[in-house]
Order: structure tokens, then sequence, then C-alpha cells
């Protein structure tokens, strides 16, 4: 199903806090700072689990912040055996023991890493308040609420240790308080005695492992150096625009319009691709999660949004998707 399709690449890869309400003290402010820097400064590495649509997986993480950059490992825990490695902006992923390919940029942040640098961006759309203490994997955590300032957004909860401030849970709450998606470590270990085995050194000993594995090339997208014919009027306010490309999809002949937004803790993208006479096209909502995607036809193409916003979002988006070329 093509709407599946589109699920499994943004939640692979989207593949990103603010200024508070108006009764938040400067010390919050700069806890939150802190929470944004502490998932790319610190050493740690636990096991999380991952809840989303009725679906649940584990993972473990080990991070390692070095002079010459970071290095962050990945292993999924159950299912297929799948390790993604990071080193420096050069990403490895390994699956089953078989392939190494080369990835394109990360688009979704991913846990820990949730809370975008630029705190301030986010304070024209959330509001932002301390609640109770809490204790989390072992780790006094001090506790946020991410109140939207509309409902065209999710609220979102997050737990950070009140030491590093690395963020040890996050859940994001629909409009009626329940829990739709969560991450949660279970064990963890900060700024302890962490292995650095692991770790890429050097660029071409990964090469050479790659060519005696026989990877499968990935897909090249490209960003695009002009903005492409394709408007969206109806995005939520603080939603920008970060990136812009044509990327392959699938069977399409042609290279789909991939346009992504955020507001710093959501994202939303936008698919646009030439039906080409196709009639057995999957339009209309389906969701998991905290992601919804809704297509529909507009002219020759199919256009498709994928979001981590509520259902009414991506419709309204969706709906206001137009040509505006020539």
């Amino acid at each position: 199903m093509r709407q599946t399709g589109y699920l499994i690449l943004v939640m692979f890869q989207l593949g990103a806090v603010s200024a508070f309400a108006d009764a938040a003290s400067v010390d919050e402010s700069d806890k939150l700072k802190t929470i944004a820097f502490a998932a790319h400064q610190n050493d740690y590495s636990g096991v999380y689990v991952h809840q989303s649509g009725g679906r649940v997986g584990m993972s473990r993480i080990t991070h390692v912040s070095e002079k010459d950059g970071e290095h962050e490992r990945r292993e999924e825990l159950d299912g297929a055996k799948r390790e993604i490695i990071r080193s420096n902006g050069q990403v490895w992923l390994f699956a089953d023991g078989h392939h190494v390919k080369m990835e394109m940029r990360r688009i979704r942040p991913a846990f820990p890493a949730l809370l975008p640098e630029q705190i301030a961006t986010l304070k024209e759309n959330y509001a932002v308040t301390r609640e109770e203490d809490d204790e989390v994997a072992g780790y006094h955590a001090q506790t946020f609420i991410f109140q939207p300032r509309d409902n065209l957004r999710y609220s979102r909860k997050m737990w950070a240790d009140s030491t590093t401030g690395l963020l040890l849970k996050a859940v994001v709450l629909d409009d009626r308080g329940y829990v739709i998606e969560q991450y949660a470590f279970m064990e963890l270990n900060i700024n302890g005695n962490i292995d650095h085995s692991w770790i890429v050194r050097e660029k071409a000993p990964a090469e050479e492992s790659a060519r005696q594995l026989h990877p499968a090339p990935l897909p090249k997208a490209e960003s695009l150096a002009e903005h492409c014919d394709w408007q969206v009027d109806a995005l939520p306010a603080g939603f920008k625009k970060i990136l812009e490309m044509r990327r392959p999809f699938r069977e399409n002949k042609e290279p789909v319009i991939h346009l992504v937004f955020s507001d710093g803790l959501a994202g939303i993208s936008v698919f646009i691709e030439k039906t080409n006479g196709t009639t057995n096209l999957h339009y209309g909502l389906v969701g998991q999660g905290e992601v919804n995607i809704y297509s529909r036809i507009v002219g020759d193409s199919l256009v498709t949004v994928v979001g981590e916003v509520p259902a009414k979002t991506v419709i309204q988006i969706a709906d206001s998707v137009r040509y505006a070329g020539q």
C-alpha cells in the first residue's frame, strides 16, 4: 500500500524550547537549552523502548562525544538485526550482517535528541511549564509540558536528567491527554565507562568493508536549486520549510517532489508525484501513533502529506497544496 510506504519512509528519516509561557523563569529557559545540547555533549549508553500505534520496539543507543566530534550507534534489539553508526557526518547501515549502506541526511530528530538547539523558535507555538520532578531509569528527572497554542499540533511531555539535562523520557499526547507515542529509557549509563571500540575512526576502512559486503546503493536524493512550482498555502503558524528535494520512491519512474517543514518539535512532509494514469492509487486518511497521512489527487498528481500532527492538520495542509507554475 503506497501510504504505508510513505509512513515507513518518513518514520525512518524524518528521517527537528523555548521561551516558556510568560510565567517561566530564566533558569528554566536555560535548563531547556541544556536539554537541547545534552544529547550531543554527553557520553551515554542505554536501552530504550519506543511505543507507537500499538507497536513496541526496543533499541540500544551508545553515544560518545570526542574532540573530533560525535559518534552514535543504534542497535535494534527485536526483529531483524539492524545497526546504524553515525560518525561526524558519515553514516553506515548494517542489516542482518550482510549489507552496509550509506544513508542520506537525517530529517527527523531521534530520541534522545528531540529538542531543537534554537529554543526561542518555539515560543509562539508552545507554552512550556514545569511539573513535579520524577524518576526515570534510576535518574532524578525534571519534567516539562509543551502545550500547543493552537489545536493543530500535539502536546508533549518530557523528562530530563536533573544533572546533565539528557532526555530520559518523552511522550506525545492527543487532545484528550492520551499517550499516542512514547520513548523511555529502561536502563542507562551517563558519562560512565562507555565502550568506544565500535567507533569508525577513518573513512577508508568503512569503504573497504562496504565493498567486501557488496552493498546495494541507496537511491540518491537531489536537493532542488530552485523552488518547485508547487505551493502549500495552509501550514500552521510556526512551521518553516527546512528541505526541498526530488527523490526516487519505489516504482515511480519520475522523481517525487519532497518538501519538509518543522516547527522545532513536529515534522511535516509533503510528497508530490505524477500519477501517470495509474488507477490503483490509495488516497484518504490513515494514521499510526502520532503520524497521520492524507492523500488526494490534484490534477495529474497525487499529493500526500505525512505529519507528526493531528489528522485535521494533515487534511488542512493537503487541501491547500496547489500547482502554481505555468
